[in-house]
């Protein structure tokens, strides 16, 4: 198949994740702004590397993987441009109005849909990327791969991940 007809394809079928990626990112970084950077990096990316992708490979997880290599690489930049007594420092500038508005979006939800959420995010990086990888769909062997670990570390967390979100939520279940 020629080249440029191999990377439509690609991106046609890496597109079709976009939303999954964009719900991954959000809930890695809490914030929209981020997670619309994240996924477009995680394109640019993959779009660069699209002539390396290897026809009937595993899309999904590839792009997956992608997002949480960006994440940490942002994670690192950030960490390391940090300094004491700087412009670190500083209080944060007031909300903006788009930021005003996701508040307003969040806090109409549903009781339980927050709380749902918030107990998600008080989970520890690893155990909320096991969740979400598992909520993807992904295999406790594809999440292993993803995460760079065993497949037994990937069904402990998850584990515990679960046993922490039923703890934090045992007032919604039912009698």
């Amino acid at each position: 198949m020629r080249s440029s007809r191999r990377v439509t394809l690609f991106i046609r079928d890496a597109l079709a994740y976009a939303d999954a990626l964009h719900d991954f990112a959000f809930h890695l970084t809490a914030n929209a702004a981020e997670a619309d950077d994240l996924v477009q990096e995680t394109y640019a990316r993959a779009l660069a590397a699209a002539s390396r992708f290897t026809d009937g490979s595993n899309v999904k997880a590839w792009l997956f993987r992608i997002l949480h290599n960006a994440f940490v690489d942002l994670y690192r930049r950030r960490r390391d441009r940090r300094t004491d007594g700087g412009l670190d420092d500083e209080p944060a500038p007031a909300a903006s109005d788009h930021a005003q508005h996701e508040l307003e979006q969040r806090q109409t939800r549903a009781v339980v849909g927050h709380e749902l959420e918030e107990a998600l995010m008080s989970l520890t990086e690893e155990a909320r990327l096991a969740v979400l990888l598992d909520l993807q769909g992904f295999t406790e062997v594809e999440m292993a791969e993803l995460l760079g670990c065993a497949a037994g570390t990937v069904k402990s967390r998850l584990f515990r991940a679960r046993a922490a979100l039923r703890e934090k939520l045992r007032d919604h279940r039912e009698p």
